[in-house]
């Protein structure tokens, strides 16, 4: 069963954001991960949550999605982004 990332990223740092934007896509992949959304226009249609940067991946599984979260090829670029930006992120078992 699919499992989804939803992140809402806000960049303090573009330039070293952008290094992370160049690092992490393999490291997704290797996994099984997928984005289905990365930085295009978002908007909330209810609620008061206002996404900076939204970032939707699937991973193959829930097990698949944390084993790339915690793993080797991640720890590096996951540094990267958190010094660069602050996020929210949620990972959901999908149907």
């Amino acid at each position: 069963m699919a499992a989804y990332l939803v992140v809402d990223i806000d960049v303090r740092d573009p330039e070293r954001y952008a290094e992370y934007v160049k690092v992490v896509p393999a490291t997704i992949a290797r996994y099984g991960g997928r984005y289905l959304a990365r930085g295009g226009k978002a908007e909330a249609l209810e609620g008061t949550w206002r996404p900076k940067r939204f970032v939707l991946l699937e991973f193959p599984s829930y097990e698949r999605a944390m084993e790339w979260w915690r793993s080797e090829e991640y720890r590096a670029p996951k540094a990267l982004r958190q010094a660069a930006a602050t996020a929210t992120i949620v990972l959901a078992q999908g149907v």
